[in-house]
C-alpha cells in the first residue's frame, strides 16, 4: 500500500494528472469533491460554515452562496478561518476512503489531490496549531507529487476554463491571481516533494512524465507499512 498527495497551484493541471492516474490503476480522491459535499445543507461542516460567517453565506435555495463566501474568505480575509472549518473534515473523509480501499486492495496505490496540502501544514503552524492532524499532514503520506506550470499559464488555463465572456476573463483573470497569492509557490513546494511534474508542455510530454512517476508508485506500492493514519 502507498499514499500519495498529488497538488498543485490553481490552474497548474493537477486534475488531469489525476485523471491519467486513475486511468493507469491508481485510486483517486479529490479533495475538492469532498469538500463540497461536505457543505452541503445537513452536513456538520454547513452547519460550522453557517454558525461562523451567518446567514449572508446562505443562498436563496438554502445552499452556501459559494461566490459570498470566496468573497469573504478571499477579501475578508478569513480565509484561514475558513480551512480550519473544513480541512478536518475532509481529512477525516479521506482516511475512511483509504482504509476501506486498503482493506479491499493492500497492494493499492491511494492518491489523495488537493490543492492545499502545503498550505494546509503553512496555515495550522501559523494558527499556533503544531500539534494536529493538519500541521502534520504532508509527513502522513508516504509519497508527494507536484505539479507546475508558469504563473501566467495557469491564470489563463483557470480563466478560460470559467469565462465566456471578455468581461469574465478580466474577473477570473483578477480572482486566479488573488488565489495564486494565498498559496506557495511551486519552487517551494517542488523542494519539499518526492516528484515534480512539469506541465508547461504538451499534454504528451505530461503524459509520459505521469507514466514513469506511476511505475515508481507501483514498485513501491507493496513497500510501506505505514505507522500513522491521516487522523
Amino acid at each position: 500500500m502507498l499514499r500519495a498527495g498529488l497538488t498543485g497551484s490553481l490552474g497548474s493541471g493537477k486534475s488531469t494528472v489525476a485523471s491519467m492516474l486513475r486511468a493507469m490503476g491508481a485510486e483517486v480522491i479529490e479533495a475538492d469533491v469532498l469538500g463540497r459535499a461536505l457543505m452541503q445543507p445537513g452536513e456538520r461542516v454547513y452547519d460550522e460554515i453557517v454558525r461562523a460567517f451567518g446567514p449572508q453565506v446562505v443562498a436563496p435555495n438554502g445552499e452556501l452562496d459559494r461566490t459570498r463566501l470566496a468573497e469573504l474568505a478571499f477579501t475578508g480575509g478569513r480565509l484561514n478561518e475558513l480551512n480550519a472549518i473544513i480541512h478536518p473534515a475532509v481529512i477525516a473523509a479521506q482516511q475512511q476512503w483509504m482504509d476501506d480501499l486498503f482493506a479491499r486492495d493492500p497492494a493499492a496505490v491511494a492518491i489523495i489531490e488537493s490543492a492545499l496540502i502545503f498550505e494546509v501544514v503553512r496555515d495550522a503552524m501559523r494558527r499556533g496549531d503544531s500539534a494536529s492532524v493538519l500541521a502534520d499532514w504532508r509527513r502522513r503520506m508516504e509519497r508527494v507529487i507536484v505539479v507546475t506550470a508558469p504563473d501566467d499559464v495557469k491564470v489563463a488555463r483557470y480563466s478560460s476554463r470559467i469565462a465566456a465572456t471578455p468581461e469574465q476573463r478580466a474577473a477570473a483573470e483578477a480572482d486566479a491571481r488573488q488565489r495564486l497569492a494565498h498559496q506557495i509557490p511551486d519552487a517551494e513546494k517542488a523542494a519539499q516533494a518526492d516528484f515534480v511534474l512539469d506541465n508547461s508542455g504538451t499534454m504528451d510530454e505530461l503524459r509520459t512524465q505521469v507514466a514513469a512517476v506511476w511505475r515508481r508508485l507501483k514498485d513501491e506500492s507493496n513497500k510501506f507499512t505505514p505507522s500513522r493514519s491521516l487522523q
